[in-house]
């Protein structure tokens, strides 16, 4: 084909689809750049833009195994620890806290990372089992998480968000991680259509009535994996920056005794749900309902350490998936704590004949 006709070509398809014949000429058909842009008749520079577009879109996603450069021995320290069944590092990169930390060059490096490692993580999953129904929180670890899964074929597998699914802000919705999922993986989606702070503890009584509400909740709460994100209680917290609690709810919260929150669920030291009015207010999978799951927090950054620590000792986690930098800390934060009386756990595993998990037809 002469070069007037593929300009032609070129000109009638979208901004979509020239990203992705160019991301497959490149990273497919192993062109370089150069002779990428030959092909479709672009200049280099747009076809560099395109593959740009391709990886922040997310329509590329880029999975390096670094399973070889994990830190070993802090993994079995923190197995040790918490007697987790698993857990995984990233690389450690020795990054200072006012680089990654709130308004460091790399704030979102730790999230990324941990995304991508378990992106990887989910896709093992998935690979195994294509039918898993998989709980989902929200935040940027989740956000990330989704940006970077690979598109593949799991049409048996269910996404349902563990918590309300309303948030200010769209990009950590837990409905469009959801989505995501279900999107990347032709899998299905379940949601719930309703805050997961209500107003008031009646409101959350009459939104848990709706039918709409109470058959993915039920779902939500005998899911097969859950993958949850942990909050810290700070002023740059995302719970604060998206005004979903007060500074004076916050401050209320230390006095508590809460170092955190996962689902807007706030804990304390021990991993316990304070008493605090936003607990009765929350609608979401507790914590004993995700002792019950296969429970994995992801951990993205130091300033979420003690709160990661704390949830780490409810009993309701089964796995870690962490940056490099921050397990190093989180062992060297446990060092003194070894010689101490173990903190007693918040949740024990379910009763013998608890209730059968819902069916799927159940929810349809």
């Amino acid at each position: 084909m002469d070069l007037p006709l593929i300009l032609k070509d070129m000109e009638k398809m979208s901004e979509k689809q020239l990203m992705t014949r160019a991301a497959w000429l490149y990273y497919i058909a192993g062109l370089n750049q150069e002779a990428a842009s030959q092909r479709m008749g672009l200049s280099r520079a747009r076809v560099n833009k395109l593959l740009q577009q391709a990886r922040e879109s997310g329509l590329v996603s880029i999975l390096i195994d670094d399973r070889e450069l994990g830190l070993l021995p802090v993994e079995e320290a923190i197995l040790r620890e918490f007697g987790l069944d698993f857990c995984r590092t990233t690389p450690a990169y020795g990054l200072s806290e006012k680089e990654s930390g709130p308004g460091g060059p790399l704030e979102d490096f730790p999230f990324r990372a941990v995304g991508a490692a378990t992106a990887r993580f989910l896709r093992e999953q998935l690979t195994s089992n294509p039918e898993l129904t998989i709980g989902t929180g929200w935040g940027r670890t989740l956000a990330s998480v989704s940006g970077q899964f690979p598109t593949m074929n799991a049409q048996g597998a269910r996404f349902v968000s563990l918590m309300g699914s309303l948030t200010a802000n769209s990009a950590f919705n837990p409905f469009e991680v959801v989505q995501s999922f279900a999107q990347v993986t032709g899998g299905q989606g379940f949601f719930l259509p309703v805050p997961f702070i209500a107003d008031s503890p009646e409101d959350r009584t009459v939104l848990l009535s709706q039918r709409i509400v109470a058959r993915p909740l039920e779902l939500a709460r005998y899911t097969d994996l859950a993958l949850l994100s942990v909050g810290e209680l700070t002023e740059a917290s995302l719970l604060r920056q998206q005004g979903m609690i007060t500074a004076e709810e916050l401050r209320e919260l230390h006095r508590a005794g809460a170092v955190g929150d996962t689902n807007g669920l706030f804990f304390d030291r021990a991993g316990r749900p304070v008493d605090h009015p936003l607990n009765e207010r929350t609608i979401a999978a507790g914590l004993q309902d995700l002792a019950r799951s296969r429970a994995v927090l992801l951990s993205a950054g130091r300033p979420k350490i003690e709160a990661t620590e704390a949830l780490l000792r409810s009993g309701a986690i089964k796995g870690l998936i962490i940056d490099g930098d921050s397990a190093e800390a989180l062992v060297a934060r446990c060092a003194p704590a070894r010689t101490e009386p173990p903190l007693p756990q918040a949740v024990a595993e379910p009763p013998p004949g608890a209730e059968a998990p819902p069916r799927a037809e159940d929810l349809s």
